[in-house]
């Protein structure tokens, strides 16, 4: 049962998970690429449950390790520390910020498959990648609640599949297993279930300030597990990479 995370990688995603665990009754520890010392009001924020710690400190700390960083810094990932613990993948991959990634631009391997090369001992999952930051914190539902969301759960080790889905049940979603790692492009950046659905309809016809207005105050909408499995079968395969310029806060 997990009792504490390790975050590799503390920024929007990141912050926003360490807040939801905090609530949940978990410990947390918190690191980036900039030092311990840059955490100081996201800890005291948080208070006594968390902590900031350097990448090797925190992933060797939580039961279950998040890595939370941009693509273009997977090959910098800790490999020793995590070893034998599962991992959560939240990361996208954006060429825009991230550079060209041969492997995935090939198509060759899904970003999670690539990720799993890197941490040779650690047991990948990927979820928690697929709903912006502000959302994914406000739309947390205890179980059982008629407007609770699922995410979806990719993976290759069924018994660490199954421990993910068991703590995000206690930060608030239910889960929808969607296969392997390579099973995961069915919810990378430009797939039916990426952001969008968890936002509902943008207002047509607004500016770019409108709709970063529109994107900090939307509540959301919640996304079923059924529609989860919808949206996941949609999916076709097609160019590989995000495009900040299908991003909701984009004018």
């Amino acid at each position: 049962m997990t009792q504490s995370i390790g975050f590799i990688g503390s920024g929007m995603i990141g912050g926003s998970l360490a807040r939801l665990a905090v609530a949940a009754g978990l410990d947390v520890v918190l690191s980036n690429s900039r030092g311990p010392e840059t955490l100081a009001d996201l800890v005291a924020e948080l208070g006594d449950q968390a902590r900031a710690a350097t990448t090797e400190e925190a992933a060797k700390a939580g039961d279950v390790v998040v890595a939370t960083v941009p693509m273009s810094a997977y090959d910098k990932l800790p490999v020793d520390a995590p070893a034998g613990k599962i991992v959560i993948d939240t990361m996208n991959y954006y060429p825009e910020r991230d550079g060209r990634i041969a492997e995935l631009d090939s198509a060759e391997v899904t970003s999670s498959e690539l990720l799993q090369r890197h941490l040779t001992g650690s047991r990948l999952v990927k979820t928690l990648h697929n709903m912006d930051h502000r959302r994914l914190f406000t739309r947390a539902r205890p179980a059982g609640a008629p407007d609770r969301s699922a995410l979806p759960v990719a993976g290759d080790d069924p018994a660490a599949k199954a421990e993910i889905v068991r703590l995000l049940d206690v930060l608030g979603y239910d889960a929808v297993d969607i296969g392997t790692l390579a099973d995961s492009w069915r919810c990378e950046p430009g797939t039916p279930v990426y952001v969008w659905p968890y936002l509902g309809d943008r207002p047509e016809g607004i500016t770019k300030e409108e709709a970063q207005r529109w994107f900090q105050e939307a509540p959301g909408e919640p996304v079923s597990a059924d529609r989860v499995n919808e949206l996941v079968d949609q999916a076709v395969r097609g160019s590989v990479g995000g495009s900040f310029a299908a991003l909701p806060f984009w004018g």
